[in-house]
């Protein structure tokens, strides 16, 4: 009888065996395809009494994952997460930048290039009639659509700043997100680890809330003693330990080309209290700091340099020239003050003329006779019909105080400051381009609404000047040839944002900025291409090691249904043998 009820249990035990197993196997054919899940397996031994089999207990359901393929992917994950977010920004950035033509026509594309092509074409037009206020409106509008561009394209540069820093934001939240399901799959494993429970499922989930993670930012992590995933900064900032501990961070209300990490204007990334901004330097964070605070920032430099670059440039050249009519008043864009101090040397020519460009009065000042910018202000008070003061905005002003008369400079060899610029143009008193950089770059207000005229003659440069004589050259190229030659003669661009200096014209710096934003496009599509490839690889690797063959498990399964069909027909046989046994005991 005994043996008879040993070898019930043992059959029971094989049937209750084999039917975790067969839930396990459909399980995994269930969640084949399920992101994350692996392989589980049904761990059983042989029960042993006194030397004798007395069955099998099914242990636990456990998968195995190779710790150091997890850690590869992990690292691959955060890599490619980094490199899909530099390629998705700097293909926006390219496509600021607009199209180039082609070598044959370098006014059909849409770049910065061709649109200062287009502002050459329109000067060559007008050297052949300087005095055409047509053509003049036309080279004002060319030079207008340079200048716009400029700012449209800074702008772009900006709000991309902007969104990186408001996805930082985003990223942010999601991270903490993935801290606390973290945490949260810690103390459930410890949980059901404590009551026997499989937990293998459980550390799936934490497994791929780490995967989501990692594509935010990079990490360091490690399975403690007590089953916890603990999680660190790249430099051993606690991220999840016994809890978690989220980020902080306030995006930018506005953001501009002087907001930077580093003067404040963006906040810091934050773990309680500690900023480890600096820490973070791979995943869709890492990018997203790098782009907002050196790609797109050096991107912006190359612009300025070549927006300051075109209106030292061009203002140098219309500082030369005056209008026809010449202009009632002329005010300095340069802040100075009147106890400034003046380094300067040669003679400036200051005259007063009519709306014909006749002569109404003039004078020849000598700079060097003057130290201080005060002093020089009450020497152009000396001239006959002339005002010259500084204004509230510190900028020098000279009026005609007669009415239809106007102001008009030569520049002679008058030599300010230690660029030994002209008088006007070191001061700014006919600039025809207004800004400190790509952001605010124009054309002078009042000569793009024309208001003013473009200044294209020149005062005369004669020894002595006759009252009522013409001293303004309306007809003449001069100015306009030398703009066009300042353009597209060699100009010396200064280093920046990863351009070197180099000495050319304006269009073919603005190509070479064009082209190093489109190689850096080019380069991020590389780099995303071949981190998809390195994390796909290793996902298939662990997903080939650890995830479901639905063929084996199919096969499996059959096996096992086998085996519960053998186990159900051994009790039935051992039913059949106890109901005989009580048969024959009851006969005796």
């Amino acid at each position: 009888m005994s043996s008879l009820n040993i070898a019930q249990s043992i059959a029971f035990s094989g049937l209750a065996a084999t039917q975790v197993q067969i839930s396990v196997a459909s399980a995994n054919i269930s969640n084949a395809d399920t992101k994350g899940y692996t392989q589980k397996t049904a761990n059983q031994i042989s029960n042993v009494t006194g030397g004798v089999g007395t069955g099998v207990t099914v242990t636990g359901i456990t998968s195995t994952v190779d710790k150091l393929l997890l850690k590869s992917l992990v690292g691959a994950t955060s890599d490619l997460g980094s490199a899909n977010t530099a390629n998705n920004y700097l293909t926006q950035l390219e496509q600021l930048y607009g199209n180039t033509s082609s070598a044959s026509s370098s006014t059909t594309g849409t770049s910065l290039a061709n649109t200062l092509a287009s502002f050459e074409s329109a000067l060559s037009s007008l050297a052949s009639t300087p005095n055409s206020a047509s053509l003049q409106a036309n080279a004002v509008s060319a030079l207008d659509a340079v200048t716009a561009q400029l700012q449209q394209t800074s702008s772009g540069i900006q709000k991309l700043r902007s969104n990186a820093d408001q996805d930082i934001a985003s990223s942010v939240s999601d991270i903490n997100s993935d801290l606390q399901q973290i945490a949260g799959l810690n103390a459930q494993i410890k949980q059901e680890a404590a009551a026997g429970q499989s937990t293998a499922d459980l550390e799936d989930e934490r497994n791929s809330a780490l995967q989501d993670l990692s594509t935010q930012m990079n990490v360091s992590y490690f399975t403690s003693s007590s089953g916890d995933l603990q999680v660190y900064t790249s430099t051993g900032q606690a991220l999840v330990d016994s809890t978690a501990h989220p980020l902080s961070y306030t995006p930018a209300s506005n953001v501009t080309a002087s907001t930077t990490y580093s003067s404040g204007g963006f906040s810091g990334i934050t773990v309680n209290g500690v900023d480890v901004t600096s820490q973070i330097t791979s995943g869709n964070v890492g990018a997203l700091i790098t782009l907002r605070d050196q790609t797109l920032p050096a991107a912006q430099s190359q612009l300025d340099e070549l927006a300051q670059q075109l209106t030292a440039s061009v203002n140098a050249v219309s500082n030369q020239g005056t209008s026809v009519p010449p202009p009632a008043t002329l005010t300095g864009t340069a802040t100075t003050s009147s106890s400034a101090p003046l380094s300067a040397t040669g003679t400036v020519r200051i005259a007063v003329a009519d709306q014909n460009g006749n002569l109404v009065s003039y004078q020849d000042l000598n700079l060097a006779s003057y130290t201080t910018v005060g002093a020089l202000v009450t020497a152009i008070n000396g001239i006959s019909g002339v005002s010259a003061s500084i204004d509230s905005s510190g900028h020098l002003t000279i009026s005609a105080t007669g009415s239809g008369n106007g102001i008009s400079i030569n520049e002679m060899t008058s030599s300010v400051g230690s660029s030994g610029e002209g008088m006007s143009d070191y001061f700014g008193l006919n600039d025809l381009v207004t800004g400190t950089g790509a952001s605010d770059i124009a054309v002078r207000g009042d000569i793009l609404s024309g208001a003013a005229g473009l200044p294209t003659a020149t005062l005369d440069s004669s020894a002595t000047l006759t009252v009522g004589s013409s001293v303004l050259s309306s007809g003449s190229a001069t100015i306009v040839n030398t703009l066009q030659s300042t353009l597209t003669g060699s100009t010396n661009f200064a280093m920046a944002g990863g351009l070197g200096a180099t000495t050319g014209s304006f269009t073919d710096y603005a190509a070479a900025i064009v082209a190093n934003i489109a190689s850096k496009a080019t380069q991020a599509s590389s780099t995303y291409t071949a981190r998809q490839t390195a994390q796909s690889t290793y996902a298939n690797s662990l997903s080939s090691e650890t995830g479901v063959n639905i063929d084996e498990e199919t096969a499996n399964l059959s096996t096992l249904q086998n085996k519960y069909s053998a186990a159900s027909e051994l009790i039935q046989v051992i039913n059949t043998m106890f109901t005989s046994l009580m048969t024959a005991m009851q006969s005796a």
